[in-house]
């Protein structure tokens, strides 16, 4: 007669790697979860979680700092096409005999915005306001960075010059230069200013609300 003993060893192996692989596969969804879990209500649950809060120095000097990072704030970028003539003329004889003249097709650009290494800390004023923190901010005025000529997309269109006299070298760099003058009269015209200074106010405006503050008026 045999006896023959069966023993558990084997089925409680397997219930063990079944409770190790059921741990390691909540670990790594509660990882993805958090990872994932950046706005809403699922944020607060993912920090709730990690016990960790993300928080920023307020301070007048830290919030002038991150505004001065930005440095030279390029908001808006005017461009034209446009046609401009220059000419040089006889006081006597007739354009046909002496005049020269000249048609530039024109390509350039003027590029505006706000110095923000200007800004000083007497610019902000921070309080306390509803449990949060109120951020007040006076920019400094938008300026016109740069006027300047494509040159690639910049030729000249016609040249004329009168039967007794040679072509001027200067007529075309002069020409090129009042373009450049007339393109910034234009921008200036069409409030190139009064698009840069929107433009930085909103860009500083998400960056103090990036920093925590519960309200923000920049002007």
């Amino acid at each position: 007669m045999t006896t023959q003993y069966s023993s558990g060893r084997s089925g409680s192996s397997g219930t063990l790697l079944a409770v190790l692989f059921s741990l390691i596969l909540g670990a790594v969804a509660l990882a993805v979860f958090i990872r994932h879990a950046t706005t809403g209500i699922m944020a607060r649950v993912a920090t709730a979680i990690t016990g960790r809060t993300t928080t920023f120095d307020t301070s007048v000097p830290a919030v002038v700092q991150r505004i001065q990072r930005l440095n030279r704030l390029e908001t808006v970028v005017y461009s034209i096409d446009t046609v401009v003539e220059g000419s040089k003329s006889s006081a006597v004889l007739p354009d046909l005999l002496a005049g020269d003249r000249i048609l530039l097709v024109v390509h350039g650009q003027s590029i505006a915005g706000i110095d923000l290494s200007r800004l000083k800390p007497e610019d902000i004023h921070i309080t306390d306001k509803d449990g949060g923190q109120f951020i007040h901010v006076t920019l400094p005025p938008s300026q016109l960075f740069l006027t300047t000529l494509d040159n690639q997309h910049t030729r000249v269109y016609m040249r004329s010059t009168g039967v007794l006299v040679p072509a001027d070298p200067n007529l075309e760099t002069d020409t090129r230069a009042k373009a450049e003058q007339q393109l910034q009269q234009s921008a200036l015209a069409d409030g190139i200013l009064d698009t840069a200074s929107k433009n930085a106010r909103a860009t500083v405006t998400t960056l103090l609300y990036g920093l925590g503050f519960h309200e923000v008026v920049v002007n």
